[in-house]
C-alpha cells in the first residue's frame, strides 16, 4: 500500500488538507508539526484519547487499594480505641483518595507513553528533518489508483512537495 508525503509550509494548509482527506474517507493519516497547532489537532482528532481508561482504572485500582489495605491492617492488628469499630470506613477514605491520586497519575503517564508510542523506537520513513524546524507534513496511506487523485488533492491544499514513500 503506498503512502504519501505532503510538505506544507502553513498550519492552515495543512488543516484544510486533512479536513479534505477525511472528508473523502482516508483515515490512514499522520501529521507532523514543529509545534502544536490547534487547527491542525482539530482536523485530525475526532474521538477523545484512550489515554483517559489508564486514568480511571489507575483509580479504581488505587480506591479499592487504599480500602482494602488499610481496613485489611485494622482488622489483622485491632487496635480498640473508644470502643470504635476496627473497620471504620470514614478515616480510610483518605487514604483511598491519596491512593486513587497516586495510581491514577501513574498509570496515566503509562497510557501517554504506550498510546504516543513514545517508547524507544525507529523514525518512521516518512519524517523529514523539516517538520521539526519550519514545516509541517501529512502522510497519507492509499490504494495504488488513488496516489493521482490524493496528489493533486494536497497541492490544491497548498503543498510545497508531494512525494510517494515507501512503507
Amino acid at each position: 500500500m503506498p503512502r504519501l508525503r505532503a510538505i506544507f509550509e502553513r498550519p492552515d494548509y495543512t488543516a484544510a488538507a486533512v479536513t479534505r482527506l477525511r472528508g473523502r474517507g482516508y483515515t490512514d493519516l499522520e501529521t507532523y508539526a514543529p509545534a502544536p497547532f490547534p487547527e491542525v489537532d482539530d482536523a485530525m482528532i475526532d474521538k477523545p484519547s484512550p489515554v483517559r481508561l489508564y486514568t480511571l482504572i489507575g483509580g479504581l485500582i488505587g480506591v479499592v487499594t487504599g480500602f482494602a489495605v488499610t481496613i485489611w491492617m485494622a482488622n489483622d492488628w485491632p487496635i480498640m480505641i473508644g470502643g470504635k469499630p476496627f473497620s471504620s470506613i470514614p478515616p480510610y477514605v483518605i487514604i483511598a483518595f491519596e491512593l486513587l491520586v497516586l495510581f491514577g497519575g501513574v498509570l496515566t503517564v503509562i497510557g501517554v507513553f504506550v498510546v504516543g508510542k513514545l517508547y524507544p523506537r525507529k523514525l518512521d520513513a516518512a519524517y523529514d528533518p523539516r517538520f521539526s524546524a519550519e514545516d509541517f507534513g501529512v502522510v497519507v496511506g492509499c490504494r495504488d489508483r488513488d496516489v493521482v487523485e490524493i496528489e493533486e488533492l494536497m497541492r490544491d491544499n497548498g503543498a510545497v512537495e508531494v512525494t510517494l514513500v515507501e512503507s
